[in-house]
């Protein structure tokens, strides 16, 4: 049987995870409680998604099936429905697993799990961490975040002036938490292993903790060391 998610809060956010998760082939239900939103949410939504009435109303939430579902995410611009809507599905209904919008970054302090919230997205830092984060890593790329931020997936090319060009994989100095995945070369993918030697432009893809990031930067792109 596929997965059941609620999504508190029909809006851009809302509205856009849900038709990912429907693409994907989860059951889904969509609770908004702005009357005037629901024409344009049954129309971008299958018939039967967009249910009217608020998400920290325990009948609303019964009505949209929360006693079967897996997951609860609340995605409305207003944080104190939020840390309500998951704390009713964490403690009252049981919920395996909620996840929570954070608007104001002065409210972050109170997603947590002891709340009922098992997954806080504070948009407002995540996004100046990942702004700064790139601002200082030249032409690395981010490609995915893991682990809640701890881990990057980045794709980082070669620079013709780097140290590492001309050596194996096996002798490079990379971070402690760091292993490559790929090198793609003339848009050829080559399995990274150790006798693989480096040449300019080549595209590597590694996995690295988001505190040797920046290391990694300087050791394939010629960077000098972030101060």
């Amino acid at each position: 049987m596929a997965m059941s998610v609620i999504i508190v809060g029909g809006g851009k956010v809302g509205t856009y995870l849900a038709s990912l998760l429907l693409a994907d082939g989860y059951r889904v239900k969509v609770i908004e409680e702005r009357r005037e939103e629901m024409p344009r949410l049954q129309q971008d939504l299958p018939a039967g998604t967009a249910v009217l009435g608020s998400g920290t109303d325990p009948n609303v939430l019964e009505t949209a099936g929360i006693r079967q579902a897996n997951v609860l995410a609340a995605m409305t611009g207003d944080d104190e429905t939020n840390l309500v809507a998951t704390t009713l599905a964490r403690f009252e209904f049981g919920v395996p697993r909620t996840i929570a919008r954070v608007n104001n970054p002065k409210n972050a302090w109170m997603f947590t799990p002891e709340m009922g919230v098992d997954v806080a997205l504070n948009q407002a830092d995540l996004m100046a961490h990942l702004i700064a984060e790139e601002m200082s890593l030249g032409d690395m790329m981010t490609l995915l975040k893991l682990r809640k931020g701890q881990y990057s997936l980045v794709e980082e090319k070669v620079d013709p002036e780097s140290a590492v060009v001309g050596k194996a994989l096996a002798d490079l100095s990379l971070p402690t938490e760091c292993v490559l995945t790929a090198v793609i070369r003339k848009g050829q993918v080559i399995i990274p292993r150790g006798d693989v030697i480096l040449q300019p432009a080549d595209e590597v893809l590694a996995l690295v903790h988001a505190s040797q990031v920046s290391s990694l930067a300087v050791l394939l792109g010629h960077l000098e060391v972030a101060r």
